[in-house]
């Protein structure tokens, strides 16, 4: 069966993380939520997979390549253009993306699937297909039922008693919206879908097609499934689905590391004395990285590979990114650090940098750097000291 993966957007709900790294490509305990995706599909017997790209594209196509390594075959739709020799990227909406594969080759023969590459899911997918094909759909929508309040973040969907769609609103305000059933961004649809889509232009899948499909009257349907679902879109949904999975709520997902017990995982290398340590898991600890003695970390916690956490230092429930120093007066609580900044859960942020806290965060590299030109330097000493000795 054939797959298409959205991961052309630019993730703004998700910024600053997504200035460095595609929305798909945010980690959830160091594995890429695209990642879990393709392995879901693999599973469920999909086997060709295309992804449209385009913000920082190389980022995913660099990771991922021809899908061997996951016993898949996968390909890539990039939506931009070069502009004096620089990628410009260039989103052509989720329908449009999907038109622009079709229109280039014809991938799309037979009953397939649309996924956003920015959720967590352990769903059925022949249930869903088997749904689709006994409805005679041209499209349906996988759905979720989720608070009323939540409801502003999604497509919301109205059936009637056999599923048919009735209504389609696009991210409505809570008191207008027709139902607490949302849209999860996955999708089973039929080649003749196309002939809905426009070429060559920018066109949405829940905003533009799906309330056309329900002015048109077609056979549009949606499945409500027992299913896990963490989506990803802000900031705080992203704290939300990395406390989770840490802390086994999501069943099935592989934790990284080695389980030292009271919560705690740790990579390969670690430098460590658990005796000196204070460790209230869940707690990962990446490889390469160095554990004063007399710190505190309490979970959820995530410290990325080759981070150094100083004597003394307190961490609490935080994300901190590879090659992370933390020096001994630091008192972390509540925060992700990545790539420069630091940034809470409601999604404020700061430059440490700006903020002139390299004295709390810095860059464990530096350590290393420093550490081989003191060595370069005594060497040279004492070769000079040799040389004079010679030349005497």
């Amino acid at each position: 069966m054939k797959a298409m993966i959205l991961a052309a957007g630019k993730g703004t709900r998700v910024q600053p993380l997504t200035f460095e790294i595609p929305k798909p490509m945010i980690p959830l305990a160091r594995k890429p939520v695209l990642e879990s995706i393709i392995e879901l599909l693999h599973g469920h017997g999909v086997d060709q997979i295309v992804i449209n790209t385009s913000h920082l594209a190389p980022t995913i196509e660099d990771y991922f390549r021809d899908g061997s390594a996951w016993g898949v075959e996968i390909a890539y739709s990039f939506e931009g253009y070069i502009d004096a020799g620089e990628i410009r990227a260039q989103a052509l909406g989720s329908a449009g993306g999907m038109k622009r594969i079709q229109d280039f080759s014809g991938f799309f023969d037979d009953t397939f699937l649309v996924l956003c590459g920015d959720a967590l899911i352990d769903l059925d997918i022949g249930a869903a297909v088997s749904f689709h094909r006994d409805k005679g759909a041209l499209a349906t929508i996988v759905m979720k039922d989720v608070p009323a309040d939540e409801v502003c973040k999604y497509g919301v969907v109205q059936t009637d008693h056999d599923g048919r769609i009735l209504q389609f609103q696009e991210k409505p305000p809570v008191q207008e919206a027709v139902s607490t059933t949302i849209n999860t961004g996955i999708y089973v649809f039929e080649p003749a879908i196309f002939d809905h889509i426009p070429s060559g232009e920018t066109y949405d899948i829940g905003g533009q097609l799906f309330p056309d499909l329900v002015r048109k009257g077609l056979p549009f349907y949606g499945v409500t499934l027992p299913f896990q679902w963490l989506d990803i879109g802000s900031i705080s949904d992203f704290w939300h689905a990395t406390r989770t999975v840490l802390s086994g709520g999501f069943k099935g997902y592989a934790l990284p590391g080695q389980d030292r017990g009271n919560g705690l995982r740790c990579g390969v290398n670690v430098r460590m004395n658990p005796e000196r340590v204070t460790i209230r898991g869940p707690v990962y600890i990446g490889g390469s990285c160095e554990i004063g003695d007399g710190s505190m970390i309490e979970g959820p916690t995530v410290i990325g590979p080759g981070s150094v956490v100083e004597a003394g230092a307190e961490i609490r429930e935080c994300l901190i990114d590879d090659y992370t120093k933390i020096t001994s007066v630091a008192r972390l609580e509540g925060l992700i650090v990545s790539h420069g900044q630091c940034i809470r859960p409601d999604g404020t942020f700061f430059s440490h940098q700006q903020a002139d806290l390299a004295w709390l965060i810095d860059d464990a590299r530096h350590l290393q750097r420093l550490s081989e030109d003191h060595n370069l330097l005594v060497q040279l000493a004492k070769q000079s000291g040799m040389q004079t000795g010679r030349n005497a």
